[in-house]
């Protein structure tokens, strides 16, 4: 079981992207940790860029407070990421994982693009 980040795309300044993230085959085991994005732009290393609790408590990292916003979904192990005032920073492959991070939960991840 891996958790499976979606949803990016290509997007001009200022625009806005909502990713999901979710678990490859079910499994509620996930939900008792905090679930978190991460993203790894080009020649850079993954960072964490925001993470919930179980009881909703968030971080953000600093140059998304503001603009993104972390959510829990309805069903377990669903988290979102709401991205707004999208700037070209923030262009990178964009993936989920429980915080820390465990190497074996990495799933696919999803590609965002925020270029005029």
């Amino acid at each position: 079981v891996t958790l499976v980040a979606s949803g990016g795309g290509d997007v001009q300044p200022g625009g806005s992207l909502r990713l999901s993230c979710a678990p490859s085959g079910g499994g509620s085991f996930f939900s008792i940790y905090p679930l978190a994005f991460f993203r790894q732009a080009p020649g850079k290393q993954r960072e964490l860029v925001a993470h919930i609790h179980k009881d909703g408590r968030t971080y953000y990292e600093d140059s998304v407070k503001g603009r993104f916003n972390i959510s829990r979904g309805n069903a377990e192990n669903t988290i979102y990421l709401e991205m707004t005032s999208l700037k070209p920073e923030d262009t990178a492959d964009y993936y989920c994982n429980i915080n820390p991070p465990v190497p074996r939960y990495w799933g696919q991840g999803t590609q965002v693009t925020v270029s005029s």
